[in-house]
């Protein structure tokens, strides 16, 4: 099989990766038929097989049938894009010249013809009944021809804003002659054309000229196999087998056989050919292009805006203040903090920023680029626990943590600590885990840690520490909501058995008047979490670490 370039982007697949060890794609259907076919002009060193008529249809596998009836055409296109191919400029323009005829690999014309073929316009194919070759013939797009279909009189029928090119604006025609695999290892086998110049000695092993674009090193010869017939120089294209392809130009000369047209080469540059058609490697990126756009569009990204109770309360805090929290309405960190100002009852202004765009704002608060941040006066901070702690240390407001106990306290930051630690987490695990045994795991561990919290709660709350939302209860509360909107569309989570410790602790939070103030409809975090729930690449500081097992940002 050819060697791609190391350097080659390459899209689709080609007839060649076809190939298997038993010969061409085209394996004769009739071997019993040809058993007089003999060996073809090869020395062998293969082991003799006592079987003649198994010899003779390994080697027809290999080589094709003789009268070359099982032979096809792979066609005057390529199905392989190599979009960046090397010397690709001088092969463009080797191409376009054509001043002597090109003999090219399969690989080789697979590779660089496509870059060129908006210079040519394909015209007609010449088979042979019992010729290893195929010639397809090209004129140059700036000929132009006469239109295939007349236009059409029917008033309902659409009609092309079309302009007819002028024609006759050049006379180049070329013969691109594909020949079989196999077809030089044939005996007494002559190309089309006459026979293969062999090589001059001074270009050393090299069947092109030094530097020419399709150099290349000696192949070896597969097998062992000594070549008798003479014609062949060992390290042309087709030595060992392979399909290759000639090119030649043929106006003028009469190698299309009617000995018309005016000889000579282009009127005219390639950079008018380009001007004028775009060729099958561009317009296939282009076409690439624009599905990963449609695809992009459809999918689901971050909202950048509230909705429903939220957008009412960021609304009600828009005003100038000297206490600013920047916040993105699909964080649940910043939930958090939004939560805990609005449980306190402060006056504050909420701004809304878009983290990945990491507005000179947000970054003069926290120069990490992440929500939440909060700037009061000319002191300015990040991270949700440290701004609830600091609202809470300001002194104002209703407390968030226990008064005058400071064991009880310290029981809240431990908690607090368990939701940051284990609970957030195991959230991202599960919600980014794509194969099922992955999410079994991850659902798993995430009820575990659950229930350890559940378990340390006030018997009778319905919150954690009892009959009011306190500073673990607001910890928690943004992926409560989350667990019930995200978890469960997209991960099946169970809603809590009603009346249980559980299920009445999540009730009491989703209903809680502050949470429900700063919470958004659920399309906007069914939406916002998609991204997550696929796991796309470069979805946020967050995901990258969970996908690397690292701690949470």
């Amino acid at each position: 099989r050819p060697r791609i370039p190391s350097n080659a982007a390459i899209i689709g697949w080609s007839p060649a990766d076809a190939y298997q060890n038993n010969g061409s794609p085209h394996t004769p259907q009739q071997q019993q038929q040809h058993n007089n076919a003999g060996q073809f002009g090869i020395l062998t060193t293969n082991p003799i097989q006592h079987n003649s008529i198994g010899r003779l249809q390994q080697e027809e596998d290999l080589f094709g049938s003789p009268d070359g009836v099982d032979q096809k055409s792979n066609g005057h296109l390529s199905t392989k894009i190599v979009v960046d191919p090397p010397n690709l400029a001088e092969w463009r323009q080797k191409l376009f010249n054509v001043d002597e005829m090109i003999t090219l690999s399969e690989e080789e014309f697979e590779t660089y013809f496509p870059h060129v073929d908006n210079v040519y316009s394909h015209r007609s194919t010449q088979k042979y009944k019992r010729k290893p070759f195929v010639s397809h013939y090209w004129d140059c797009r700036l000929k132009g021809r006469p239109p295939g279909t007349p236009k059409s009189d029917d008033p309902n029928k659409k009609k092309r804003k079309r302009t007819a090119r002028e024609r006759d604006l050049c006379d180049v025609k070329i013969k691109i002659t594909e020949y079989f695999p196999g077809a030089m290892l044939r005996s007494g086998f002559e190309p089309d054309g006459g026979p293969v110049q062999q090589p001059d000695p001074s270009q050393g092993n090299n069947f092109f000229a030094p530097g020419q674009p399709g150099a290349q090193s000696m192949q070896q010869q597969q097998f062992g196999m000594s070549m008798v017939n003479p014609i062949v120089p060992p390290n042309h294209p087709g030595a060992t087998g392979q399909r290759y392809y000639t090119i030649q130009r043929v106006n003028g000369n009469g190698g299309n056989g009617k000995g018309d047209g005016v000889p000579g080469p282009h009127k005219h540059a390639l950079s008018e050919s380009d001007r004028v058609k775009k060729n099958s490697v561009q317009r296939h990126v282009l076409k690439q292009d624009k599905e990963d756009k449609k695809t992009q569009a459809q999918q689901k990204t971050y909202h950048k805006k509230a909705s429903g109770n939220a957008l009412a309360t960021a609304r009600k805090h828009s005003k100038d203040h000297e206490l600013k929290l920047f916040g993105s309405c699909f964080c649940p960190f910043v939930q958090r903090v939004w939560v805990a100002l609005e449980a306190k009852g402060l006056q504050y202004q909420y701004i809304e920023v878009d983290p990945y765009k990491k507005p000179q704002a947000l970054l003069d608060v926290n120069p990490r680029g992440l929500v939440p941040g909060i700037r009061h006066g000319d002191w300015g901070c990040g991270e949700s626990t440290v701004l609830m702690e600091y609202l809470e240390d300001l002194g104002a407001g209703q407390p968030l943590l226990p008064q005058g106990n400071p064991q009880l306290r310290a029981t809240c930051r431990l908690w607090s600590d368990h939701i940051n630690r284990q609970i957030v987490p195991a959230f991202y695990q599960l919600l980014q885990a794509q194969e099922f045994p992955k999410q079994a795991e991850h659902t798993k561990k995430l009820q575990d840690k659950i229930q350890e919290i559940v378990e340390v709660c006030d018997q009778h709350g319905p919150y954690f520490l009892g009959p009011h939302l306190s500073f673990v209860d607001i910890q928690f509360a943004p992926w409560m909501i989350r667990l019930s909107r995200v978890m469960k569309h997209y991960r099946g989570w169970p809603d809590p058995t009603p009346g249980s410790r559980w299920g009445r602790w999540m009730d009491a939070v989703e209903n809680d008047e502050h949470v429900k103030n700063t919470t958004s409809l659920d399309d906007l975090y069914i939406e916002s979490y998609e991204r997550y729930a696929q796991n796309r690449p470069n979805t946020s500081q967050l995901a990258d670490a969970v996908n690397a097992g690292y701690s949470l940002p």
